[in-house]
Formats: structure tokens, sequence, C-alpha cells
């Protein structure tokens, strides 16, 4: 009994780890939202914002989890955003330092300004933890669009973030 038990926990972890690596999340594409949200870290994310807000398809961006020695205009130089875009449109958040963090940073944001859709911007192999994070705190009635960056993820990498999703799976059915 025990031994069938143990069989199927494992049989489930390993078509769940497989499933989790081989379907990863892609681009939104043209969808509209009222702001994107970035969450820092691996190449290309904040690049991704930038086209989205720059193709209209958003109004407002919000890059959380930035380190707190970078300046609006260190910014602006690396990724030649215009001041006049940086003034607008373009918060910086300093506050957060895990995804857990990032979530409640960008709760917080979308809150103060009345955001009701906002489109997620991280890397492909991260987006399903980091919209979970973002759904168990985000305003009540937001539509958040997942928007994942691709990238070519490691077998550790991926092994590593499906963990994390599934004891943050568990956390959450547990009340946590």
């Amino acid at each position: 009994m025990i031994r069938r038990v143990a069989s199927s926990i494992l049989l489930l972890w390993a078509l769940g780890f497989l499933a989790f690596a081989v379907f990863l999340p892609q681009p939104a594409g043209a969808v509209k939202t009222d702001a994107v949200v970035v969450l820092t870290g691996s190449e290309g994310r904040i690049d991704h914002g930038l086209e989205v807000l720059n193709a209209g398809l958003a109004r407002r961006m919000l890059v959380s989890g930035v380190d707190r020695e970078v300046r609006p205009r260190e910014l602006a130089v690396k990724y030649r955003i215009a001041p006049a875009l940086l003034a607008c449109c373009i918060t910086l958040g300093y506050e957060s330092v895990d995804t857990r963090s990032n979530a409640r940073e960008a709760s917080r944001w979308i809150a103060a300004n009345n955001f009701t859709s906002v489109r997620l911007v991280t890397a492909d192999w991260h987006m399903r933890r980091a919209a979970l994070d973002l759904a168990q705190v985000a305003p009540a009635g937001v539509t958040v669009i997942e928007d994942g960056v691709p990238t070519q993820p490691s077998f550790a990498a991926l092994f590593l973030e499906y963990h994390k999703l599934v004891a943050r799976m568990v956390q959450r059915l547990w009340g946590g």
C-alpha cells in the first residue's frame, strides 16, 4: 500500500515537472491593459516592458525590485528611455527583494492608481509563481495578463523553480 501511494506521488511529481518545463508561459501579444508590471531579474524583462509601453498597450509601468542604488537617470541611460516617458509613465519600485514582496509592491501600486488590468512581465520559467503570488494579494477585480519573456532556462533553474512553485501552492492550500 505504501509503495503504491509513494509511486503515485512520484508519478504525479514527475508529470507535473514535465508539464511545467514543457509548457512555459508565452508572450501575451497585443493585449491592452491599464499598466504593465515588470519584475527585475533575468535579461529582457525591462526591454519587453518598454516595448509594451511604447506600443501603447499600457499607459504606465512599474519596475518592481529595482536595486536601491539604481537611480532613474541610470535606468534611462541604460535602456534609452526618453526623460518625458520616464517622468510620466515609469515608476521604479525599490521595496521588493523577492517574488512575494514584488507582488505586495505591485499590489499597492495597482491599488494606488486604480488600475483594473495589468500585464505581468517576467521570465517564462518564473511566471507561474509570480502570477500566483500577485493573484493572492492583488486588489479584487484586477485582471492580470501573464506575459512571459522567452528564455532558455537550465534544467537546474527549472527544477528549482518547480519546487518553489509546488511549495507555494501547498502553502497557499494550507492558508499561508
